[in-house]
């Protein structure tokens, strides 16, 4: 076993493993080639390392393919299973379609810029006037109905297994449950309908590492989004846990070690 990483904080004390920064990829690439596996690159490298390196990259690239853009994560999650994502209008943004789409939907309804994070890029849309400031910051419109929910559940996949899942409570705003954007940690267990739906979506699509944000209406779970880094400071155990668990995974997918026991699995929620 021999990898590279170009993350030091997710990959902290992981042994053989080589610490490279993402600036030098050329430089090194000799060291990444003769690599079993190569740790957390940044998005631009992954094609140059998948197709022109023949390497094996974590997270998989499926999570990086479909966690960079929020249309194609779309377009996957209801290839997969459409009765679990919200309904959704995704159009250029011409001025016959910015007023098409608005008469279509309810109000309110969400939307987003394709490619945002933390809960930047995502609009509460009550009015024409917040469309006009939407449609100033897009070239693509992607609305989505609005759930009636004052809180989300972060599901934590590594390796296809749920590590983790809390309750994000909605923040003073009135709209988001994101914890960067002033949402709170719930104590009640997230509900297994919940855990399970994005434990089934990451399987079906090759994601081992995302944070998969799902929302409960009725007892029926909506996917909203996933996101392939996800903060680690309401997981139970913190970063020395995902760690430890992004550690057992690689060593018991890797093909050149005897793996060894993997932790037991994180218990789902009743």
């Amino acid at each position: 076993m021999a990898w590279v990483s170009y993350d030091p904080f997710r990959t902290r004390d992981f042994p053989n493993t080589t610490q490279l920064k993402a600036k030098h990829f050329f430089a090194d690439v000799n060291v990444v080639r003769s690599a079993s596996r190569v740790l957390f690159p940044e998005y631009w490298q992954v094609n140059a390392l998948v197709f022109g390196l023949g390497s094996q990259i974590f997270p998989s690239h499926a999570s990086f393919l479909l966690g960079y853009d929020k249309i194609e994560m779309y377009y996957a999650f209801r290839a997969v299973d459409q009765r679990v994502v919200p309904d959704t209008i995704i159009r250029p943004n011409t001025p016959r379609d910015a007023e098409e789409t608005f008469d279509d939907m309810t109000l309110p309804f969400v939307a987003k810029l394709p490619r945002s994070a933390e809960g930047r890029g995502v609009w509460l849309i009550e009015s024409k006037q917040d469309w006009r400031e939407y449609l100033s910051r897009t070239d693509t419109l992607l609305a989505q109905e609005y759930l009636p929910i004052d809180r989300d559940a972060r599901v934590v996949i590594v390796g296809g297994e749920p590590i983790s899942a809390y309750w994000r409570l909605q923040s003073t705003d009135g709209f988001h449950n994101n914890i960067a954007r002033g949402g709170l940690v719930g104590s009640a267990a997230v509900p297994t309908v919940a855990v399970d739906a994005a434990v089934t979506m990451a399987r079906a699509l090759g994601i081992d590492h995302g944070g998969f944000d799902v929302a409960v209406v009725g007892g029926r779970p909506y996917l909203l989004e996933f996101n392939r880094l996800f903060g680690n400071q309401a997981i139970a155990g913190g970063d020395a846990y995902v760690r430890a668990r992004i550690l057992a995974y690689l060593l018991g997918t890797s093909q050149d070690d005897d793996g060894g026991a993997d932790p037991p699995l994180w218990p789902r929620a009743a």
